[in-house]
């Protein structure tokens, strides 16, 4: 028997029999899971191809030719009107987006509705401890429950705030580690523009890409529970692999759950599974937290504290000429 690792491939396709069923992915770009030759798949993404193409031609991680072409679009149309119908699929996978969604529980609320009783979700999810997030602090269900009273459409300023001050260059190597010199760590965002978006958004809806959710896989399986037991969340957990050393993601695969205490059930034994298990890393060796408090408490805030006063001493010079002009 090979002892070989399975592949993220594998593990997102893990009991799935694509060329006898009916799939949908979403955010493919120019790497999708599944290709037309080899099942029955739509592809799902928030703006059509040439978009798609035009936004990412100078895109090192992306190949714009080679992104998919989108068979629909998921914006001011729920994912069933935009998919046709009442069309029922088999199974939705999606890689590196459920991060991004602003309204956590509606995505996943329309997902659930296209679903068949027997259909799957498949999520590669990246993993805050070893990504430009390690800084921010894992989302609370009052974060996910703010978002979706507001009906959020795009990014809520908070999160735009918090990844424009908080994001950081990490090595995952080095995170596993627990080696990264955090104090040090190079900003990736820029807080006197992420105030300057956050306003744009909240006056006029503007939609800047944003990591709207942080999650570790512990805390990922327990917002979730925390939702199904309100009754947000449909969806149980059906497996899951956790983040492999010096990777930067974890999946999950998730089914129609049978009943809320089921699904509820089903959450906190992906919890209390990962806290057993021996190669989960619980906390990062060293000083780590110590360290992050730090970087939080010091170097951010006197970013955001410096931004925050030039954006006045604009406004008053900007006052000063109108009164000039006067």
């Amino acid at each position: 028997m090979s002892s070989a690792r399975p592949s993220r491939r594998d593990k997102l396709l893990a009991n799935l029999d694509v060329a006898k069923l009916q799939g949908l992915e979403i955010g493919a770009l120019g790497k999708p899971l599944v290709r037309p030759a080899e099942g029955a798949v739509i592809f799902v993404d928030y703006a059509d191809t040439a978009t798609l193409r035009e936004k990412h031609k100078n895109d090192s991680n992306v190949v714009a030719a080679d992104i998919v072409q989108v068979d629909a679009v998921w914006g001011s149309q729920t994912l069933q009107q935009c998919i046709g119908g009442q069309r029922q699929i088999d199974y939705v996978l999606a890689s590196h987006v459920i991060e991004h969604v602003p309204d956590l529980i509606a995505w996943l609320a329309e997902i659930r509705a296209i679903l068949k009783p027997t259909g799957a979700v498949r999520l590669a999810i990246p993993d805050r401890r070893y990504t430009f997030d390690f800084l921010r602090p894992e989302s609370r269900i009052y974060d996910v429950l703010d978002a979706y009273v507001r009906g959020a459409r795009a990014p809520l300023p908070r999160a735009i705030l918090e990844l424009n001050n908080l994001a950081r260059a990490v090595d995952c190597r080095e995170a596993w580690d627990g080696a990264l010199d955090v104090p040090r760590l190079r900003p990736l965002g820029n807080p006197g523009e992420g105030i300057a978006q956050a306003r744009d958004t909240l006056a006029n809806g503007t939609y800047y890409d944003t990591h709207c959710w942080v999650f570790t896989p512990v805390s990922f399986a327990e917002l979730c529970a925390a939702m199904a037991e309100l009754g947000f969340l449909d969806l149980a957990c059906d497996f899951y692999f956790e983040t492999p050393r010096n990777e930067l993601e974890f999946f999950v695969g998730m089914a129609p759950g049978v009943s809320r205490d089921a699904i509820v059930a089903s959450w906190r034994a992906m919890r209390d599974s990962l806290l057993a298990s021996r190669t989960y890393q619980k906390a990062p060796p060293g000083a780590w937290r110590r360290l992050a408090s730090l970087a939080l408490l010091r170097k951010p805030l006197w970013r955001l504290r410096a931004a925050i006063g030039n954006i006045r001493a604009s406004l008053r010079d900007r006052g000063a000429r109108r009164q000039r002009g006067a």
